[in-house]
């Protein structure tokens, strides 16, 4: 009998003894890809929602003071790559993106069974895939989120750039303190 990991993962034999001592397969849940893929499809649509809501309200260039000039929402066409860096690369870019997609899923697939890497690798999928639906569906990014004081602003970014940068930090957090992955694995047995 098979037994799966509760969101439809592979599973993984490992030998364990009974109380006879003899050794049982045992099998353990392999990526979780429900969680994996909800994330992701979370992050898609709300970014995509919100670029609807924006391009709906706001000409390009137009802005919108959400408190006072410290945050505004500003309707910016990015054709560049990250930052706005490498401008009219849109189709290469989104090209690029649909490669850099299908890595992040071969690596989640072999990643294994951590709940946590789960969540960071579709936080970077749904991302990846919010800012390649605009290259390829509109020849840029819409850009909205503008963060600053005065002339001194950081770069204007949108939910699927927040939602790359939020899984860098994860991920970056999981490669110096290990544990940082197994903490929702811990609290999830038990």
């Amino acid at each position: 009998m098979t037994a799966l990991d509760g969101d439809g993962g592979t599973p993984e034999v490992s030998g364990a003894p009974n109380v006879s001592g003899t050794t049982v397969a045992v099998r353990r849940g392999g990526a979780h890809w429900l969680t994996f893929f909800g994330v992701a499809g979370t992050v898609w649509i709300l970014d995509q929602l919100a670029k609807a809501w924006l391009v709906g309200q706001l000409s390009p260039g137009e802005a919108i003071n959400v408190i006072g000039d410290l945050v505004r929402l500003i309707y910016s066409q990015n054709s560049g790559a990250l930052f706005g860096l490498f401008r009219d690369n849109a189709v290469i870019f989104g090209i690029v993106s649909l490669a850099v997609i299908g890595l992040i899923v071969a690596y989640h697939g072999r990643a294994g069974r951590s709940q946590y890497l789960s969540i960071a690798l579709g936080l970077l999928l749904g991302g990846a895939l919010g800012n390649v639906t605009d290259r390829l569906r509109l020849g840029y990014v819409v850009d909205f989120v503008d963060i600053g004081i005065g002339d001194f602003r950081w770069y204007t970014f949108n939910v699927a750039d927040a939602a790359i940068s939020l899984a860098i930090v994860m991920l970056i957090g999981a490669a110096f303190i290990p544990a940082i992955g197994r903490l929702i694995e811990r609290q999830s047995d038990g």
